[in-house]
C-alpha cells in the first residue's frame, strides 16, 4: 500500500542530524546561519515552529484587547488558539474553492473599525494571489501575515516581499523537513527586534529531545516503505486497531498538556544545524518530481469532482485534495486499490464570533467535511498516480450509476435530477454539510 505521506528527509540528514545532538554549537552563531541563508539582507528570525513565531509576531505587535484577526476559514486549530491567547478575535475568511485563497468580497466585509491584521495561508502547496489582499490591506492600514508552512519551494520563494510577515514551517510533515524548526520572514526591523528579544528570553529546547524527535521519525521513515506499511495496516486491521488515528496522532507537532510551555521555546542548536544543512542541500529535482506528479493527477480528475487549490498560483502539490459526494466510500475503495487516503485530522473551520453572524465560512465547513487527501510524493512512480486516478474515476462512475438505477426506478426521465458529478470549483451544498463539531476550531 503507498502510504499518504513520505517524510521529506534523507537517511544522511537523520544520521548528521543524530550526530549533531552530540557536539557542541554556538548557539548564536548557527541561527545567524539559517537567518543570512534566508535573507542576507536580514529580516528573519529562526524559531522552533509556525506557531511560535506567530505567538512573538502577536505578542510584539501588541494589538489593542479585542481587536479582529481576520484569517483564512481553514487553518489549525493552534492558530486560533494563540490569537484567542492574546486577546484578539479571529474571523473566518470564506475561501474561493480554485485558489484557497480568501473570496475578495467576503474580505472586503469582513474589514471593520475593530480590524488589525489579516492572516492568509497557503494551504496544500499552492500560493494565494496577495496582491488584491495587499491592496485592501493598505488602504485599510492593516497587517497582512503569510502562513507559508505548506508553501516552500526553495530558494527563489521567501513570501511576498509586501507582506509584514511570512512564516515556513520545516516540521515533520513538510517540504525539506528538519522534523521542526521554522522561518520568520518580518518586513519591520523594530518589530523583528521586539521579536528577538522576547524570544532570547524563552528557555533552550534541549538537544536530547531533538535527539528522541529524530529517532521517533526515523522509525516512521522506515515504517512508511511500501512493504513495511502494508504489514502494519494489515496487522492493525487484524487487532482491530485504528491505524488512521494512531498515524495522525504520531505526527501531531504539540500533542498533549503544556501546549505554551512547549512552543515558548529557543529551538535547540542541533535542530538549527540540521534546518542549516536542509536548507543549502535541498534537491529541488524532488519538489519538480512531485509537482509533476501532481499535475498529471489534477489533469486525469479535472471536470470529475472538485480539486480543492487546483487552480492556485505555483502549485507544488504538498497535498492532493480532492471533494467526494461520500468520503468514506471513496476512502475505502482508495486503500482497496492499495493507496492510503485519508480525511486528516488536523485542520479545522475558524469559528464565527459573536456579533459577526455576517462572517459565516460555509464553503471551507462544506470542503472539510467531504475533503479526501490522496498520497502524493516524489516516490510515487508515474503509473500509480495513473492507477490512483483510476480508482478515483471508477468511485465516481459507480455513484453515477447507482444514482441512475434509482431515478429509473422512482420513474425520474433520463437527465432529469441533480448532475452526480460537479464542475471543479462549484459551490457545494451548504445545508449538507455534516454536524462534526471535532472539525471546529
Amino acid at each position: 500500500m503507498w502510504v499518504r505521506k513520505r517524510i521529506d528527509i534523507g537517511w544522511p540528514d537523520i544520521a548528521i542530524g543524530v550526530l549533531g545532538c552530540c557536539r557542541p554549537y554556538n548557539e548564536a552563531a548557527v541561527q545567524r546561519k539559517v537567518e543570512s541563508h534566508w535573507t542576507d539582507a536580514g529580516g528573519a528570525l529562526a524559531c522552533l515552529s509556525v506557531r511560535s513565531g506567530f505567538d512573538l509576531l502577536l505578542a510584539a505587535l501588541d494589538l489593542p484587547p479585542k481587536s479582529e484577526v481576520l484569517i483564512t476559514a481553514l487553518t489549525i486549530p493552534d492558530m486560533v488558539r494563540i490569537i484567542k491567547d492574546h486577546d484578539l478575535v479571529p474571523v473566518p475568511l470564506d475561501l474561493d474553492l480554485g485558489t484557497m485563497g480568501p473570496q475578495l468580497d467576503v474580505l472586503q466585509r469582513a474589514i471593520t473599525p475593530a480590524t488589525k491584521a489579516i492572516v492568509v495561508a497557503h494551504l496544500f502547496g499552492g500560493r494565494v494571489p496577495m496582491e488584491p489582499i495587499l491592496a485592501l490591506a493598505r488602504e485599510h492600514g492593516l497587517q497582512v501575515i503569510e502562513d507559508c508552512a505548506q508553501a516552500y519551494t526553495g530558494n527563489e520563494f521567501r513570501g511576498h516581499a509586501q507582506a509584514d510577515a511570512s512564516m515556513f514551517s520545516f516540521g515533520p510533515i513538510k517540504t525539506a523537513t528538519a522534523l521542526g524548526g521554522a522561518v520568520i520572514r518580518v518586513r519591520d526591523d523594530r518589530l523583528l527586534e521586539r521579536m528577538r528579544a522576547m524570544h532570547a528570553a524563552y528557555p533552550l529546547q534541549s538537544r536530547w529531545f531533538c535527539m528522541r524527535r529524530l529517532l521517533k521519525y526515523a522509525a516512521l521513515k522506515a515504517l512508511s516503505s511500501r512493504p513495511l506499511f502494508t504489514v502494519v495496516v494489515l496487522s492493525c486491521r487484524a487487532m482491530k486497531h485504528d491505524y488512521d488515528h494512531m498515524l495522525n496522532g504520531a505526527v501531531r507537532g504539540f500533542p498533549g498538556p503544556g501546549f505554551w510551555q512547549k512552543i515558548r521555546q529557543r529551538p535547540s542548536p542541533a535542530l538549527l544545524s540540521l534546518l542549516s544543512r536542509r536548507l543549502r542541500k535541498y534537491k529541488l529535482r524532488r519538489l519538480a518530481k512531485r509537482t509533476t506528479s501532481g499535475q498529471l493527477l489534477a489533469q486525469r480528475l479535472r471536470g470529475h469532482l472538485p480539486c480543492p487549490g487546483v487552480s492556485a498560483e505555483e502549485h507544488t502539490y504538498w497535498v492532493f485534495p480532492v471533494v467526494a459526494e461520500n468520503p468514506n466510500e471513496m476512502l475505502m475503495a482508495l486503500r482497496q486499490a492499495g493507496f492510503d487516503a485519508t480525511q486528516g485530522q488536523s485542520m479545522c473551520v475558524v469559528p464565527t464570533p459573536e456579533g459577526r453572524g455576517d462572517m459565516l465560512a460555509p464553503t471551507a465547513a462544506d470542503t472539510l467535511a467531504r475533503i479526501v487527501f490522496l498520497p502524493i510524493y516524489p516516490e510515487m512512480p508515474t503509473r500509480a498516480v495513473r492507477k490512483m486516478a483510476q480508482a478515483v474515476l471508477r468511485v465516481l462512475r459507480q455513484r453515477r450509476k447507482a444514482k441512475k438505477t434509482v431515478r429509473t426506478e422512482r420513474g425520474v426521465p433520463p437527465g432529469d435530477g441533480q448532475k452526480t458529478l460537479r464542475a471543479p470549483h462549484a459551490p457545494l451544498a451548504v445545508d449538507s454539510v455534516p454536524s462534526n463539531p471535532s472539525r471546529v476550531c
